[in-house]
């Protein structure tokens, strides 16, 4: 396991929301052009001590997300560097033709933070799931798209994208998550994936909450005599395609797992540079064509198999052991 890896990092009570609004805080008292634009979402998004602290860095829009990103644009046209939050569900469905036309086509200099994302909403079913804004975002020019695996990652992502001069979409979950990452106390760098542990028996990529499942099976698969690499991709676009080639020609087999549809997001997008540049085998772990079930989140993963134990399964049936 690589030392920035953290097995066993279990009872985080800090979640990503919380570390991104901390830090935004931390960089917006040094620099006057950073905002924050919510709509009716400070207290989700966690930025109540933001808007106490610097109360004329934060524009509240009201439940509309249209304007929202809108008035983001604007400001980011004006020099500012506006940080968007809202839920995940209607920021990337709702206001997608503003952030088409006015962020990515314009090349407006506004970060995109969905809140609460993936099936963090569970019991509220599909109308508040977010299982297809990967597919859609990624498949529009001029936007990157990206996803924080930890409370640490998210911190680093929020410092580089404070000084990353491109339009971002960032997706993040509800709730606190077992941390991946020891600490901060690693290279950070967007487009380049993190391999968290090498491996040459198969790969396992994973995005944002499912890192941690990914590095808790290959744990699990080393008594099976199985020796996993895990990669966190960390930025779905613009993606690491050598580090998905060097991982496909290495190590034959690989396994993608993702809080998302399995149509459109990370394991199609994997898929799309191994077909064309190193066939081998790859199997997409994600939510099926279907609204997904209500629940919690781990209730929800374990009912689709996005568990320790299913991945094991599957890499023991690809590796043929």
């Amino acid at each position: 396991m690589s030392n920035i890896a953290l097995q066993g990092a279990k009872g985080n009570k800090i979640a990503n929301r919380q570390a991104i609004s901390e830090t935004l805080l931390d960089l917006a008292k040094k620099n006057k052009d950073i905002l924050v634009v919510t709509s009716d979402s400070r207290g989700s998004a966690s930025l109540v001590e933001f808007g106490k602290q610097l109360p004329d860095q934060i524009v509240e829009v009201g439940i509309a997300e249209q304007n929202l990103v809108g008035i983001a644009s604007g400001l980011a046209a004006s020099g500012k560097k506006p940080f968007v939050a809202s839920p995940a569900c209607f920021l990337s469905m709702r206001s997608i033709e503003q952030i088409k036309v006015d962020v990515a086509y314009s090349n407006t200099n506004v970060k995109l933070i969905g809140i609460s994302g993936g099936i963090s909403y569970g019991a509220l079913g599909m109308s508040h799931h977010s299982l297809q804004d990967l597919a859609v975002t990624r498949a529009i020019p001029g936007l990157d798209v990206m996803m924080p695996a930890d409370r640490h990652e998210a911190k680093k992502m929020i410092e580089a994208l404070v000084e990353y001069d491109r339009p971002v979409y960032l997706r993040i979950g509800r709730n606190p998550v077992d941390d991946s990452y020891v600490s901060e106390d690693y290279e950070f760098q967007i487009g380049k994936a993190v391999t968290m542990k090498e491996g040459i028996d198969i790969t396992i990529i994973a995005t944002g909450e499912t890192v941690r499942i990914a590095l808790d099976s290959a744990e699990a698969l080393k008594q099976d005599g199985i020796d996993c690499r895990v990669i966190n991709m960390h930025t779905i676009k613009p993606l690491d395609k050598e580090t998905i080639i060097k991982a496909a020609e290495e190590t034959g087999r690989i396994i993608t797992i993702e809080e998302h549809s399995i149509y459109g997001g990370l394991g199609s997008a994997v898929a799309e540079v191994v077909s064309q540049s190193h066939p081998v085998p790859v199997k997409i772990l994600g939510l099926p064509d279907e609204p997904a079930i209500a629940g919690k989140t781990a209730e929800v993963f374990e009912y689709y198999g996005l568990s320790i134990e299913n991945v094991r399964k599957l890499a023991i049936q690809m590796v043929g052991k």
